[in-house]
């Protein structure tokens, strides 16, 4: 570890040591380093099986086939993964009190699993470990929507009411969840320290909240291998693996 990190790492525990509320914030980054793929590098397999449109699923049955293709192949690539030493940073920090929540634009509940309650995780863009109907909103999961899927080609319907199941995530061209978006704004206003791990900032909504966390007054850092679009606004920017920096924050 050079000096300059070192540095950084510790002028991050002095602001997380003075702050009141912090709020965590992360993005694909986190998981990459625990074998998740990223949807926009070079050679993804998010590129080969591409989501399908909200509007497409429910107009489509064999949309709906495809899309539950692709949601089962994505999965057995990497059913191995685990939580990073950066989710378990995120926990640790969680646990200390100092942060209420994580705002999280992933879908992989990495962060349940490194020791968060549902309410101490807030997904903006839903969670793809179990399946939800449409109609009644009744959770489904994946195991009893595979076992299905491959022994008759479809997906089943809902148990409840027989509506259409779909993996619990937000597609493209679907309404943002409104109580975590509450949430996350709620949080936001609140915090006055806003802290970014493993997001480019660039997939809004969910890239908006930094830029307000630092308009109200919080202080904004950003912790991303790559340069995002708020790096001048920030008051500290660290480009380095999150698992090096948060093992630091590890209880």
């Amino acid at each position: 570890m050079t000096e300059s990190l070192k540095s950084s790492i510790a002028t991050l525990r002095d602001m997380i040591q003075g702050a009141r509320i912090v709020a965590g914030f992360t993005g694909a980054g986190i998981s990459t380093e625990s074998g998740i793929p990223d949807f926009r590098s070079p050679g993804s397999p998010w590129m080969r099986n591409k989501p399908i449109s909200f509007e497409l699923f429910l107009q489509d049955p064999e949309a709906r086939r495809v899309a539950w293709r692709r949601k089962f192949t994505m999965d057995d690539l990497y059913s191995g993964a685990r939580p990073s030493a950066g989710h378990i940073g995120f926990a640790s920090l969680v646990a200390s009190g100092r942060m209420p929540a994580v705002i999280t634009q992933n879908i992989d509940g990495f962060h349940q699993e490194s020791g968060l309650r549902e309410d101490q995780v807030i997904e903006l863009h839903g969670n793809g470990t179990y399946a939800k109907c449409l109609s009644c909103g009744g959770r489904h999961e994946l195991a009893y929507v595979r076992y299905h899927f491959e022994r008759n080609s479809d997906p089943p319907e809902c148990m409840v009411c027989g509506g259409i199941l779909k993996s619990a995530t937000i597609s493209f061209g679907q309404a943002m969840p409104e109580e975590p978006m509450r949430r996350a704004q709620t949080l936001t206003a609140a915090c006055d320290l806003f802290l970014v791990a493993g997001s480019s900032l660039v997939v809004f909504p969910a890239a908006a909240f930094p830029a307000f966390a630092k308009e109200n007054g919080a202080r904004l850092v950003i912790l991303n291998r790559e340069p995002t679009p708020l790096d001048q606004a920030a008051d500290l920017v660290i480009h380095a693996e999150i698992g090096e920096v948060f093992s630091e924050f590890i209880a």
